[in-house]
């Protein structure tokens, strides 16, 4: 019997000046596995329903509204109808969000000590500035063009995002950014369900339970979603796939491959021909 050719597609670009990541993608049925981004995600539906669960909510965006998610919220995404959706998006580094809006005087979300107040709104406005940006910054319009339009989309984001004051936190929650720091600091190692166990001093059935609690996913899922994140960057920088699992801490080339293209509905290889200068064969 002959497969179907799938008309999934995804085109990936990266602008070196500014760090920002460029993506215009169409799903059918299943679109890409939980993940998150080290990035603020500022996208549009352009065709097609949109469905994802996000922030412990499953929304459904169409066309013209504006898709808005913070670094680390955790994202899947699918088609509930049979034509599909189209999609672009902008992914927003941190450090470069935090100094524009500190340029403007609109705020200091360095390290996102906010929120968007909505992960989808109808604001038109905010809309439009996102597909300019998009265009722009995609279809390398030009160093002026890319600076204009990205100024007035961080003028309009800064409007939906909200501070969150630093809160005292429990004893729990303390245990849990431990291991959080732990998992980053040791990313590239074999970590064991015991040993964050014996660091939390509580057994792994209630550590599971509670990095649950506090991150929205088990200690293997967060861990495997912050070496997709570094390994995203380190393709970016220009290293070959078999270096970047070494350093990211998955078994092999092989490895890294499954969970990237589940996650981002492409291979390692590919992204980075998209989205560096870097030649490497499929």
């Amino acid at each position: 019997m002959r497969s179907t050719p799938s008309r999934d597609w995804v085109d990936f670009r990266r602008d070196d000046e500014t760090g920002i990541e460029s993506v215009n993608a169409h799903f059918c049925g299943h679109a890409y596995d939980p993940h998150d981004h080290d990035e603020l995600l500022v996208g549009i539906t352009q065709q097609g329903l949109q469905r994802f669960n996000c922030r412990r909510a499953l929304h459904t965006s169409s066309p013209g509204r504006a898709i808005l998610i913070e670094p680390g919220a955790v994202h899947d995404g699918h088609a509930p109808d049979a034509e599909g959706f189209t999609y672009a998006m902008l992914y927003l580094p941190q450090s470069w969000v935090a100094e524009m809006m500190q340029r403007r005087g609109l705020g200091d979300v360095a390290n996102i000590q906010g929120a968007f107040r909505h992960t989808l709104t109808d604001d038109a406005a905010l809309a439009s500035a996102i597909l300019q940006a998009w265009f722009a910054v995609h279809h390398r319009e030009g160093r002026l063009a890319r600076d204009q339009s990205l100024d007035q989309l961080v003028t309009l984001l800064s409007r939906h995002l909200e501070s969150r004051p630093p809160a005292n936190l429990a004893d729990a929650q303390q245990q849990m950014l431990l291991i959080r720091d732990y998992l980053h600091d040791f990313m590239a190692q074999d970590i064991g369900l015991d040993e964050l166990a014996r660091l939390s001093s509580m057994n792994r059935f209630k550590l599971t339970r509670q990095f649950k609690q506090a991150f929205g996913q088990s200690p293997h899922a967060y861990l495997v979603r912050l070496r997709l994140r570094s390994a995203r960057q380190l393709l970016a920088q220009g290293l070959t796939p078999v270096q970047v699992a070494a350093q990211v801490g998955f078994a092999d080339q092989s490895h890294l491959g499954r969970w990237f293209q589940r996650a981002y509905r492409i291979t390692p290889a590919t992204y980075q021909r998209q989205c560096t200068n870097v030649l490497y064969p499929a």
